[in-house]
């Protein structure tokens, strides 16, 4: 295998281009109201919770939460963990700490962490609040949190864990595989007890428009964009140059592969044919017959999908290049 990498690696492509680069389209309108109902409540919040994807701690920001962020105490999660390269993690640290964030922490929200959030999340929140003066509240004894994060970086999934580890109940917002679930900012979600710790939930808001067409895959790559709006094959092919790349080639023994490829149309092809994805669709010509069948491209990239996002393909840190860039300069 390592002979037929080393044949193959002066095949790679150096750079990713898309052929539609409007982008715009991949960016629903409906954000902006969510952006403008976060700001109104501000003033009820005494804390504000960010969750970004650990796999793209630099892309997954929205700069536009800079402003929220600056008006209460702050705390940044980096859910996803168990998908991330952590080789990373002191170099994401010292960056995000470099840039002003304070309290940071790696979790994972799919995981029963009760001993992380009762000794780790609930104390580090606390902490964060009392060390500001709060502003006016009708009752001190109760806190408000707002979960911010753009779309499909677990956001539902931490309050949902928070209040069935606190106060054992189950889920009171919606938590959905694919961006867009939460649409409106909900009432007050009740978390805790002891303390009285109450939470907004919020929709995932995504920057009206991203610096290149790289950040715009990373973000699609790990679903915080809706595939059908950027292309499941589209996606597909940013993974195999992201992976060829970095010279990461498990995707090889994942897919069985004999050697790796770069044309993102075999590859559909050959996993399309391995896994019996194949389309039934009417043929042109009345000399084949009625029907014909093919490789189903799309059914074989959303399986790929799948199975990055399940991590089958290893952990990963998408934002490396901007890692390694920064922490040399």
């Amino acid at each position: 295998m390592a002979e037929k990498i080393v044949k193959h690696g002066h095949l790679f492509r150096k750079s990713f281009t898309l052929a539609n680069k409007n982008v715009a389209k991949w960016f629903p309108g409906h954000m902006h109201k969510g952006m403008q109902k976060m700001v109104s409540r501000i003033k009820s919040v005494d804390c504000i919770i960010e969750v970004r994807d650990a796999r793209i701690p630099l892309s997954g920001q929205n700069p536009k939460f800079s402003g929220i962020i600056a008006a209460r105490p702050h705390v940044l999660l980096l859910n996803k963990a168990d998908l991330c390269d952590m080789s990373f993690k002191d170099d994401v640290e010292r960056m995000l700490k470099q840039d002003g964030i304070k309290e940071l922490m790696w979790i994972n929200c799919k995981e029963q962490f009760p001993s992380v959030i009762k000794k780790d999340l609930i104390p580090t929140i606390m902490n964060s609040i009392n060390s500001y003066e709060r502003f006016k509240q009708t009752d001190l004894s109760i806190y408000n949190v707002m979960v911010i994060g753009i779309p499909n970086v677990g956001k539902s999934s931490l309050i949902n864990t928070i209040r069935r580890v606190l106060i054992q109940k189950g889920k009171a917002t919606p938590v959905g595989a694919r961006a867009g679930i939460t649409r409106s900012v909900m009432e007050k979600i009740k978390v805790s007890a002891d303390p009285k710790i109450y939470v907004y939930d919020t929709p995932g808001v995504l920057a009206p428009e991203v610096k290149n067409v790289d950040v715009g895959m990373k973000l699609a790559l790990c679903a915080c964009l809706q595939d059908h709006l950027v292309g499941e094959d589209v996606i597909v092919d940013f993974l195999l140059y992201w992976f060829n790349k970095h010279k990461n080639f498990r995707y090889m023994s994942v897919f069985e592969l004999e050697e790796p490829l770069d044309d993102v149309l075999d590859f559909l092809n050959h996993v399309a044919l391995k896994n019996n994805k194949i389309a039934r669709v009417t043929s042109l010509d009345p000399s084949k017959g009625r029907t014909v069948y093919k490789p189903d491209f799309t059914a074989a990239a959303s399986l790929v999908l799948k199975k990055f996002r399940a991590g089958e393909l290893g952990p990963v840190m998408l934002d490396s290049n901007k890692i390694k860039h920064l922490h040399k300069a």
